[in-house]
Order: C-alpha cells, then sequence, then structure tokens
C-alpha cells in the first residue's frame, strides 16, 4: 500500500499548495491513502468545516489535528459529524468528535488512523497518550480487525515522540511526529518494523517563524513585549511529509522516504515510487 502524510497546512499559503499539489501526487504516485494534519489550516490556528471539505476534495483520505483543533469554534460542531475528522484521542471522554477510525484505502485495505497529543510541554494537559494508543490497538490490532495503522502524535518533546515509537513498534504501520513544523531527517524503519519520523514538517511558507510572519516573534524573543497578533506568513509554500510503502502481507513498513516540494527546502521524492 502507498501512503503518504503531509504535516500541518499552516494559513491560506500551506492549505493552496496542498490543494494545488496533492491531486497530482495521488495521481502520479498511485497513492492507496492519504491522512493530512489540518489544525493550522485556518490562519494558522484550527480548521473550518469548509477548509475540511476541500482538503478531502483535494485527495485527502483523512484529516487529523492537535492542540489547536478547537481554535475555529464551529470545529466542536462539525467534529461528531464528520466521520474523516479527527482530534487527540486523549481528551478525556465526552469530547466531540472521535480520536480514531478504520477507513477503506482505494486498494481496499482497511486502515486504522489515530491521533494521539503528547503531554510533554504541551497543553493543554490531555490523558496519557501510551495508555490511550495501547487502547486504540488492542481494540483494532494490526493484521487481524486492521490491514494499516497510522498515527499522528501530535507532541512537542523529540525524546516523548520517539518513546511513542519505540512503544508502538511492531503493532502499526507508521508512527509520525507533527506539532514542531520543521521537519526531522531521521525518516526510517524501526526495529520491528514500523515506520517512523520525528516530524513531518508543515505545508506551509518557510521564510518565517514556524508559519508565522517572523516580525512579531521576533519581537517577542527580544523585547519580550507583545505588539500585535501572530499571523500565518502568506509566502510562496512547500509541503512537507512522509511516504511510506506498506506491506501488503505483514502491514508493517517496507520502505519509507521524506517528501518535500516547494521553493524553500531541498526537494526530495521518494524513489522507490518513481
Amino acid at each position: 500500500m502507498r501512503f503518504l502524510f503531509l504535516g500541518d497546512m499552516v494559513g491560506r499559503s500551506g492549505r493552496a499548495a496542498v490543494f494545488e499539489r496533492l491531486p497530482g501526487l495521488v495521481s502520479d504516485l498511485k497513492l492507496d491513502f492519504v491522512v493530512v494534519n489540518g489544525e493550522n489550516a485556518a490562519g494558522g490556528f484550527g480548521i473550518t468545516e469548509e477548509i475540511f471539505a476541500e482538503t478531502l476534495d483535494a485527495g485527502a483520505d483523512v484529516v487529523t489535528t492537535g492542540n489547536h483543533v478547537w481554535d475555529q469554534r464551529e470545529a466542536i460542531e462539525f467534529a461528531p459529524r464528520q466521520e474523516r475528522f479527527l482530534r487527540p484521542a486523549n481528551f478525556p471522554p465526552g469530547t466531540p468528535g472521535r480520536g480514531s477510525n478504520l477507513y477503506e484505502a482505494r486498494n481496499g485495505a482497511r486502515v486504522l488512523v489515530a491521533n494521539v497529543m503528547g503531554r510533554a510541554f504541551m497543553h493543554p494537559a490531555l490523558d496519557d497518550p501510551f495508555r490511550a494508543a495501547a487502547a486504540i490497538v488492542e481494540a483494532c490490532p494490526l493484521g487481524v480487525e486492521a490491514d494499516a495503522v497510522v498515527f499522528d502524535f501530535h507532541a512537542e518533546a523529540t525524546s516523548e515522540k520517539q518513546c511513542f515509537g519505540h512503544f508502538l513498534d511492531g503493532r502499526v504501520s507508521v508512527v509520525v511526529g507533527t506539532h514542531t513544523h520543521v521537519p526531522t531527517a531521521d525518516q526510517q524503519i524501526l526495529a520491528h518494523g514500523t515506520a517512523y519520523q520525528s516530524d513531518a514538517g508543515m505545508c506551509g511558507d518557510y521564510d518565517s517563524s514556524l508559519g508565522m510572519e517572523k516580525e512579531e516573534p521576533l519581537n517577542r524573543f527580544l523585547t519580550a513585549v507583545p505588539r500585535g497578533r501572530f499571523e500565518a506568513a502568506g509566502g510562496p509554500a512547500t509541503i512537507c511529509g512522509l511516504a511510506v510503502e506498506i506491506s501488503d502481507r505483514t502491514g508493517l513498513a517496507e520502505k519509507v522516504a521524506a517528501l518535500r516540494l516547494g521553493p524553500r527546502l531541498e526537494e526530495a521524492l521518494p524513489a522507490f515510487w518513481s
């Protein structure tokens, strides 16, 4: 199975790049399943139902989120009725929406997608992500109820992300980190067959501070006095993500590579799909 994950879409520039490039990627690379993190898509803070729908129209099968999931208040209303919209699974019981779900890929495979948020340096403080992940995997195990299992781990600390990957290694197909908006160079297949990357990076303008216009963040570092709001940077965006070839037999990863397309970072495409 050909799987692609795209990191956090940031603002108009980021989502425009995804909407422009993703349909061609789905077609040209013959992708079976695509997940996009959309928690920063609406002006850098949250996501609207319209943007969610446009992301699906562009070729995403599922949209994941993170700590900014409720920044656009309408998300509380549409989360329960949109099965392809995920919020972190370790929110307390009773939170609107769902944290994981089973989907059918273009090749007919059953794909379990889960969205979990870390606790180190993160707000709000949610329930234990490790226990939440274990419960999800036990309820829908790889090779039994699911042909592939994908986790978007939305977290700050690389140590927590790496431990989360090792915790699930061999039990899931992919663990990919989001939230820090900077693509890491550690894409790999872990010892027991799980594809892993600490952070997929963002789909946004990299002439920025994590996708925000750099003047106000710089001002706050220099003076510690806010002068205005953070605004999403509007320059040409680079899309970043993780490409994984998942075994149809075992559901574990066979090949993994970074994907980067855009004007500022060195471009990269998975050679194994060329």
